[in-house]
């Protein structure tokens, strides 16, 4: 019997030991492209299209201040309740004295500067398609905002989800960089990279991860009443709206339906509306082409 109960013993301390491996956070190796100074024009762009504002300023916000990058923000899910962090340039309570080669591995890697896993919340699983360069001009023009000594505020998980080791085999299943389709055009970049729109247009699997065979046709909302929209060109979708149709909306949030964007959408909008008519333009052929699925 004592034989028995150390080969199981043995074998769980094996398991464990290769478990502990495979979560271990993955970083980026330095390079170059970090080590360049960002263009800030380019880095205002990539904040808006990666709608940083829309999370990182602090709740109701308006105007100017939402350039003030204090956190705070909530974000109910089924594991727990998240809080956007502080990403201002203070050096002690934002990011201040982080590299570009930090800020990369945060959101390509979803790794934080002293190697722990960050969860996915913040929408990592989308950043990862990110040019290293795009984030080098974020990080510049991150760093012309004005800081907040805004102290974060705590998630508020239950106990089997404050293990952040185990975010590690999570990202095994759930973080790639492949697109979801081959050819990776600039529309196909905002929308799959930057803006991130399936981190809400997509359902999710059981354990958090998104469904690419379901992609964009619409998801439960996270706050619990209601539903983020399908946005294929299915018929339970978008295959009403044209090409300008969706460009419009970008611009304006007016829908060819007389209606106008409404709940998270007004910030997104607000986001868009700052991009280039190409950009816009972009985002917009590449929702036109889309498969057609169903909403689940």
């Amino acid at each position: 019997m004592n034989k028995l109960l150390k080969l199981i013993l043995a074998f769980a301390a094996f398991v464990a030991g290769v478990l502990w491996l495979l979560s271990a956070p993955e970083m980026l190796s330095d390079s170059a492209e970090f080590a360049r100074d960002g263009d800030v024009e380019k880095g205002r762009d990539v904040f808006y299209a990666g709608g940083c504002a829309s999370c990182h300023a602090a709740p109701k916000a308006e105007g100017e201040a939402k350039l003030l990058l204090t956190g705070g923000r909530e974000f109910p899910s089924a594991f727990g309740t998240f809080y956007a962090p502080n990403i201002s340039p203070n050096p002690e309570f934002g990011i201040g004295n982080w590299s570009p080669l930090d800020l990369a591995n945060a959101m390509i890697k979803g790794v934080s500067p002293d190697g722990q896993h960050y969860y996915p919340a913040f929408p990592y699983t989308s950043y990862s398609r990110v040019e290293p360069a795009d984030i080098v001009d974020l990080h510049a023009f991150l760093n012309t905002l004005p800081p907040s000594s805004e102290v974060n505020q705590a998630h508020n998980l239950p106990l089997p989800f404050r293990f952040r080791r185990a975010l590690g085999l999570w990202k095994l299943l759930y973080l790639n960089d492949s697109v979801v389709s081959g050819d990776f055009s600039r529309g196909q970049y905002l929308v799959e990279g930057l803006g991130h729109c399936a981190e809400c247009h997509t359902p999710r699997t059981v354990f958090g991860g998104l469904k690419p065979a379901k992609w964009m046709s619409g998801a439960p909302l996270p706050e619990g009443d209601g539903r983020v929209p399908n946005i294929t060109p299915h018929a339970d979708g978008l295959a009403h709206w044209g090409v300008g149709d969706f460009t419009e909306y970008l611009e304006s949030g007016f829908t060819p339906d007389f209606d106008s964007a409404s709940g998270v959408m007004v910030d997104v909008i607000e986001n868009t509306s700052h991009l280039s008519n190409a950009d816009r333009l972009a985002i917009a052929t590449y929702l036109k082409s889309l498969a057609p699925i169903a909403k689940p």
